[in-house]
C-alpha cells in the first residue's frame, strides 16, 4: 500500500524490533503504553480519531500521557452532523488539539465523478476508503513526518480486527494499538470514570458510527457488524491494504 504510508527510519529506537516493542507494551496498561510511545517516538507518533463512540478514550489518554502526540480527524465529508458537534465537544472538553485532513475530492464532486461507491459492492467500497480516507491519512503521515501511527483499534471491533497484535505494519508505517485488548466493558468504565461526553448517536441506537450513508442503528437480529455498509464489510477503510495509485483521484 501507497497510500498512508511514511519512510521507515530505522534509527529510531522502537523501529528496529517491533516484537520487542510489542512484548514491552505488553505488559503495561494503556496510559503506559501511549507514555512509552510517547517517549520512543515523540511527534513522530501520529495519532487518528473517528470522533466516534469511544474516540473520548484515547483522545484523554494522549492528553494525559503523550500530549506532544499530533492528532488528526479524517473528515470524509460524509459524517454526520452530529459527529462533526462532537468533534467539536471533545476538542474543549479533553483540551485537546486536532488536526483535520480531507480528501482533495469534495463530496459533491466524488459523487459526481465516482457515483455512490458506498452502495457498491466490495471493490467499491475499497476504492471509496481510499478516496476519502487513505489518501488524506497519507498527506498526514507525510506532513508531520510520521514513522507510527497510533489507533483506538481494538480486538472486540469485528472478525477482521480480532487476531491483530499490538504493533503491526501498514507498509513502511509502524501501527500501534494501546487499547486493543480492551472490552467494550473497559471502554464504557473508562468514559464514566472520567465524566467523558457521550456521542450523541448512541442514544439514537447507533454502535458503531463512520458515515452517514454506510452506518445504521443495531437492530434486533443484527450484529454490530451488520450496521456498517449493509453487513458487507466492518472495516472502515482507513486500516486496508490499498493502493492510492490504483486508482484515479
Amino acid at each position: 500500500m501507497r497510500g498512508a504510508t511514511i519512510t521507515r527510519e530505522t534509527d529510531l529506537e522502537g523501529t528496529k524490533d517491533e516484537v520487542e516493542l510489542a512484548d514491552a507494551l505488553s505488559v503495561l496498561d494503556a496510559g503506559e503504553r501511549i507514555a512509552e510511545i510517547g517517549r520512543r517516538f515523540g511527534s513522530r507518533a501520529i495519532a487518528t480519531t473517528s470522533a466516534g463512540a469511544q474516540a473520548p478514550v484515547m483522545l484523554h489518554l494522549i492528553a494525559r500521557h503523550a500530549p506532544e502526540t499530533p492528532v488528526v480527524f479524517i473528515d470524509t465529508g460524509f459524517h454526520f452532523p452530529e459527529t462533526y458537534q462532537y468533534l467539536e465537544t471533545l476538542r474543549e472538553a479533553i483540551e485537546i488539539d486536532i488536526g483535520i485532513y480531507a480528501p482533495t475530492l469534495t463530496a459533491a464532486r466524488l459523487e459526481a465523478l465516482h457515483g455512490r461507491l458506498w452502495e457498491g459492492d466490495e471493490a467499491a467500497i475499497e476504492h471509496y476508503g481510499v478516496l476519502t480516507k487513505v489518501e488524506p491519512m497519507d498527506r498526514a503521515l507525510r506532513d508531520h513526518e510520521a514513522v507510527a501511527w497510533i489507533s483506538g483499534l481494538r480486538r472486540a471491533h469485528s472478525r477482521e480486527r480480532a487476531e491483530r497484535e499490538l504493533v503491526d505494519r501498514q507498509a513502511d508505517t509502524l501501527k500501534l494499538y494501546p487499547i486493543l485488548d480492551w472490552t467494550d466493558e473497559d471502554v464504557t468504565g473508562y468514559m464514566m470514570a472520567h465524566d467523558l461526553p457521550v456521542h450523541p448517536l448512541l442514544e439514537k441506537g447507533y454502535v458503531s458510527i463512520g458515515d452517514w450513508h454506510s452506518t445504521r442503528p443495531l437492530e434486533d437480529g443484527m450484529s454490530a457488524e451488520e450496521t456498517r455498509f449493509n453487513g458487507l464489510k466492518r472495516e472502515c477503510g482507513l486500516h486496508i491494504d490499498s493502493q492510492v495509485s490504483d486508482y484515479r483521484i
